[in-house]
């Protein structure tokens, strides 16, 4: 409720942390290409009203180096404050982390899962876990897909622990990197 804060180096929201550190958001930038049909551009890039100090919990994530595509079998991890439960609206009072594998788009676009409905295309990631057990979930939108140790896509949608509706991440293409830089540095 209430303006949305942005809490750096927390691992739980039930407590205050020693390298919590809380920030107005100053700016939202959506990615200008933005379609909710079919989450094409699913990016919000995030000015805070403060500088973030780096301490033992609060680190800056690289961008990848190209935008190049994750490959299917490739194994990832997400890390999220979302639902830990399908049926529950309700976010984690602790940080959570989910192993999962990269699902090639044929099959995420197949009648089985999402039956091009939206269309899984080149600039998205499909990837879940065990049986659907492990997922990124309501409330983890936003958070970073890590493949080989290298941030490569961020939480777009899914279907929560669904194993016929993996969750979808936004690729980090070239052009979103692009995008990203050139809004970082002022020129957008």
């Amino acid at each position: 409720k209430g303006n949305p804060r942005v809490i750096l180096g927390a691992h739980s929201t039930s407590h205050k942390e020693k390298y919590d550190q809380v920030f107005s958001i100053k700016k939202a930038i959506p990615h200008p290409c933005f379609n909710p049909q079919t989450f094409e551009g699913d990016l919000q890039l995030l000015q805070l009203d403060g500088k973030a100090t780096m301490t033992k919990a609060v680190g800056i994530l690289q961008l990848p180096k190209r935008g190049d595509d994750v490959k299917p079998h490739t194994k990832c991890h997400v890390a999220g404050w979302g639902s830990t439960k399908k049926a529950l609206c309700k976010i984690s009072s602790a940080l959570r982390e989910a192993n999962i594998t990269v699902i090639d788009r044929k099959i995420c676009n197949d009648a089985r899962h999402y039956n091009f409905n939206p269309v899984i295309d080149l600039s998205m990631i499909c990837a879940g876990g065990r049986k659907g057990e492990d997922d990124s979930c309501e409330g983890d939108s936003g958070s970073p897909l890590i493949c080989d140790n290298i941030f490569r896509g961020v939480t777009s949608f899914g279907k929560c622990g669904n194993p016929q509706k993996p969750g979808i991440y936004i690729l980090l293409t070239k052009r979103y990197l692009n995008w990203i830089k050139k809004t970082i540095a002022g020129a957008i």
